[in-house]
């Protein structure tokens, strides 16, 4: 779970109902959704008295996720093995160690044969980490090593896949779009690890749009407990059938205060289905960086308010540059759908299909033009936060100068973080596509390297004398130089529009 003040949220760990592959004879199975109708267990209208039936029934499909990680560390060096090893004329051994880590979340089986549906992070290691065993387990105690089928990290959700000789109990997707604000619903999960937790409540909204932007920042809202450990499970309707999977939490404490959000099934079904089909996921892309239009955009440019996004910068050689888009511009509907808080143009771009040809309606000082553009293939999540990583940058602007401890050499050693110069990052600096070398992200500002001038969008092009290409190479010659016992190493650097220069820094104090 990622947790965030005010209107963060915090993570629990582009459908129609969905028909899963299974390998057990066709008919032999019934889905526990289906049973609910056949052992007369939907509650009454109205308040129900008991969610009793309807859980005894879906229970058996809801599941617990536990996963092994190692991650590497930095060892941790006292200030005598430092004296020693120079007195020994040696660098010592500092090399990373390796440590434990582990994850809970929740799940739900969709398949007889045993496709489990759950969030991408409940599964996804953190950067160092390496992803190491994936335990299912069921609520009769049984446990399962689990196979990762898919992921996608865009929409937060994976697949895995556990097998046994007997079918396995399976839930099905239902329609969230006949979701209402105040029907009841309930959700199950695995909170704080404590296993097959039952929660009730009702839908608080529909379209619930958290202000963070993307393609998935429409959620179902409900005031089920949620908490840390329930992502991946189910949010049931009174049907019994999954209408949302349980995703994050607004909360300043970190704890459920009333808001949970789910992923709506009709966003989720398909993307289940295409991860099981193993399909590649692809999503729609026209290349623009934009925001809300909000009240005071809306008056001064004179237009209707909840209407439309404003474009901030448009990427070059992308779909919205060929059809003529700049920044400024206010984009109010592609492919006839209007653009609005609830159906955001990141929303309906990305279900479109690449290569898709569509109308797209634009406001440019105060009149209304329509433009037809082929929609491209959106980047991975990666590839859009290096194109945009220095772009636009205020350099007079303060920069977060912190990078992540511990997380490299370079880090350690000389206090920096930084990333491999591709293509689109050489544009943003100003410099050739084809330049080759890191550049800096962040600098520790009680570093030498901070005292010698090294600073954001600085690039390295080499060290002691060696070109470099990425962030892995200069850890290897930063690993000699420590190895051969030297306290420094010489950086060849290059501001944007500056000259080449090459300057020592010192390692920081271990």
């Amino acid at each position: 779970m990622r947790y965030s003040y005010a209107i963060t949220s915090a993570l629990l760990a582009g459908g129609a109902t969905v028909t899963m592959l299974t390998g057990f004879p066709a008919g032999a199975q019934v889905a526990q959704n289906d049973r609910i109708h056949m052992e007369n267990a939907v509650p009454v209208a109205g308040a129900p008295a008991s969610f009793a039936d309807l859980t005894e029934v879906l229970q058996p499909a809801v599941v617990n996720i536990s996963t092994r990680q190692s991650i590497q560390v930095p060892q941790q060096q006292s200030p005598f093995d430092q004296f020693f090893n120079r007195r020994r004329g040696g660098g010592g051994n500092n090399g990373p160690t390796t440590r434990e880590a582990t994850s809970l979340g929740s799940g739900f089986i969709v398949s007889a044969d045993g496709y489990v549906v759950t969030n991408n992070h409940v599964v996804a290691p953190d950067a160092r980490a390496t992803l190491e065993e994936v335990t299912v387990t069921l609520p009769d105690g049984q446990e399962y090593e689990a196979e990762l089928v898919g992921t996608d990290p865009s929409s937060d959700l994976a697949v895995l896949k556990i097998s046994r000789a007997e079918p396995f109990p399976f839930v099905r997707f239902g329609d969230s779009a006949q979701a209402r604000v105040g029907d009841w619903v309930i959700a199950i999960g695995n909170p704080f690890g404590l296993g097959g937790t039952v929660t009730s409540g009702i839908v608080s909204a529909v379209q619930r749009n958290t202000g963070q932007g993307g393609a998935y920042d429409r959620y179902i809202q409900t005031d089920a407990a949620i908490n840390r450990g329930n992502s991946g499970g189910p949010l049931f309707d009174m049907q019994g059938n999954v209408i949302g999977i349980n995703n994050a939490i607004l909360s300043p404490s970190g704890g459920s205060v009333g808001i949970g959000l789910a992923i709506p099934a009709e966003d989720a079904s398909p993307i289940v289905q295409a991860l099981i089909n193993g399909e590649e996921i692809l999503r729609g892309y026209i290349g623009v960086r934009i925001q809300p239009v909000d009240d005071d955009i809306a008056e001064a440019l004179g237009i209707e308010e909840d209407r439309g996004e404003l474009v901030q910068s448009v990427q070059p050689g992308e779909a919205a540059e060929a059809a003529g888009l700049r920044a400024g511009d206010v984009v109010v509907s592609v492919n006839n759908e209007d653009v609005t808080p609830e159906n955001t143009l990141s929303r309906i771009v990305a279900n479109i299909a690449p290569g898709t040809r569509v109308p797209l309606t634009y406001i440019r000082n105060g009149e209304r033009n329509r433009v037809t553009l082929t929609v491209g293939r959106r980047p991975s999540d990666e590839e859009l936060m290096q194109q945009q990583m220095f772009q636009n940058e205020d350099e007079a602007a303060p920069q977060d100068n912190t990078p992540d401890k511990g997380a490299g050499l370079m880090q350690e050693l000389l206090g920096i973080d930084a990333v491999e110069i591709t293509p689109q990052i050489a544009r943003q600096l100003g410099v050739a596509d084809d330049t080759t070398g890191i550049a800096i992200t962040a600098v520790d500002p009680n570093s030498d390297a901070a005292r010698r001038g090294l600073a954001r969008r600085v690039m390295i092009l080499g060290a002691n004398g060696q070109s470099i290409a990425n962030v892995e190479e200069l850890e290897a010659i930063l690993s000699d130089a420590r190895d051969a016992g030297r306290e420094a190493v010489l950086l060849r650097l290059q501001a944007p529009g500056g000259l080449t220069q090459s300057v020592p820094v010192r390692f920081m104090d271990q």
